[in-house]
């Protein structure tokens, strides 16, 4: 198998109505703002998509469609995790019969098992297909992540050969030394990619691609700051990864409905989070566009779906 690199990934949004149904036809315009800003690869759906809260059949149908509208201009790599492992073996397997070029999984959804469970988890995502297959480190946002470590990651290369690399968002710097260090030494192709767009740290690290939603929001600054840290000029990267790291607590801190708060100030509106992640309130959106009019560098960025 050749070495798949996904360099700059793009993870979308999914866009809701306003009784929310997937918006199919701004996710056209989604797709197409990513790809002409920038993105190599596109991620679907992520967290930032909201894939918990798709039903089955939407994931298979919005992957299907993003696969069918990037129409080969970039790979598309699926997110395929759920806290059933048979359940997320078959997610992967339809990505793979729909044509996207890896999938992505995490560890159990809610349920908490000891660490041989989550290993046989894992180990049948990946087997179960024969496309590059990445594990989504993220012990914030799902507990049951918390058994994921080094050792496990080992034991993941000796059985798969299709297990490509881990994108962490943990920001857990001696986790992810401690992976480069012992998975290199296995597999020199094995890849650690950045979950979040904390660049600079973790492409001192050692990683290789970036996982990215605010892209959305900042495409040309996530563009620039990706291209000078793909040659390791760390300390030219520094204040761009100040700024992009501002906008990055902006968001954050406006809660669930930031991301998306973010692109309607943008000109870019996507609809609310869907239940039950809280919508972004009148006096929460003033903030966030108040704070992010304070940025210097969004002066530069695009405007509407141009």
């Amino acid at each position: 198998m050749s070495t798949f690199k996904p360099g700059l990934v793009h993870t979308p949004v999914t866009p809701f109505t306003a009784d929310q149904k997937i918006d199919f036809k701004t996710f056209e315009k989604v797709i197409d703002f990513h790809l002409k800003h920038g993105a190599e690869a596109l991620a679907v759906q992520m967290h930032a998509g909201e894939s918990v809260s798709l039903t089955d059949a939407e994931q298979r149908n919005t992957l299907e469609f993003v696969i069918k509208q990037v129409n080969g201009r970039v790979p598309v790599i699926a997110h395929v995790s759920d806290s059933g492992t048979g359940i997320a073996v078959d997610r992967a397997r339809n990505a793979e019969r729909a044509g996207a070029a890896a999938v992505i999984a995490t560890s159990t959804y809610y349920w908490t098992p000891p660490s041989p469970m989550v290993f046989e988890h894992i180990s049948q995502i990946g087997a179960s297909v024969g496309i590059p297959f990445y594990l989504l480190y993220t012990p914030d946002e799902m507990g049951g992540t918390h058994h994921i470590n080094t050792d496990m990651v080992m034991k993941l290369i000796d059985k798969l050969p299709n297990f490509s690399g881990v994108v962490d968002v943990s920001h857990d710097w001696q986790f992810m030394i401690n992976i480069v260090s012992n998975a290199w030494r296995k597999n020199p192709a094995f890849q650690l990619l950045a979950g979040s767009e904390y660049m600079v740290s973790a492409g001192a690290v050692g990683a290789s691609s970036v996982f990215t939603s605010l892209s959305a929001v900042a495409p040309r600054l996530v563009k620039s700051l990706h291209d000078i840290c793909r040659t390791e000029r760390y300390f030219d990267a520094r204040a761009m990864q100040e700024d992009l790291t501002a906008l990055y607590q902006i968001v954050k801190r406006a809660g669930d409905g930031g991301l998306k708060g973010a692109m309607r100030a943008r000109g870019r509106d996507c609809g609310q989070p869907r239940a039950p992640l809280d919508p972004l309130q009148a006096e929460g959106y003033a903030t966030l566009v108040a704070e992010m009019e304070k940025l210097p560098f969004m002066a530069k960025e695009p405007q509407g779906w141009s």
